[in-house]
């Protein structure tokens, strides 16, 4: 059974945060494995001259440490300013969902 939260989830939690980055970062890893160990696989199965597997690799592992490095040393977990709570949210935006009232036939009758 997965763990459960103890809260509602809010991305302005920074326990939440972390663990959401943590998260994500393993699922990085988890499909650079996949997909790496199954090029190789075949690469090594038929005997291949791609020349271009090991920047594959090595371009994508790079990205992976970039990641670790964010995740693990750079990214800010504190709790955030009032200010930046304060400020509307940008980008999509639901539209609302009340809808003018129509007549109905019957209705209009009487």
């Amino acid at each position: 059974m997965p763990p459960r939260w103890p809260r509602q989830p809010d991305r302005r939690d920074p326990d939440y945060r972390r663990l959401d980055d943590r998260m994500n970062f393993a699922i990085h890893v988890g499909i650079f494995a996949a997909c790496n160990s199954g090029l190789w696989f075949f690469h090594n199965l038929q005997h291949t001259t791609w020349d271009w597997i090991t920047l594959v690799t090595g371009g994508w592992a790079s990205l992976l440490a970039a990641h670790a490095l964010y995740i693990f040393a750079i990214a800010d977990y504190s709790e955030p300013s009032p200010e930046s709570l304060a400020t509307p949210a940008v980008g999509f935006q639901p539209k609302p969902q009340n809808k003018p009232k129509t007549k109905s036939k019957k209705t209009a009758k009487r």
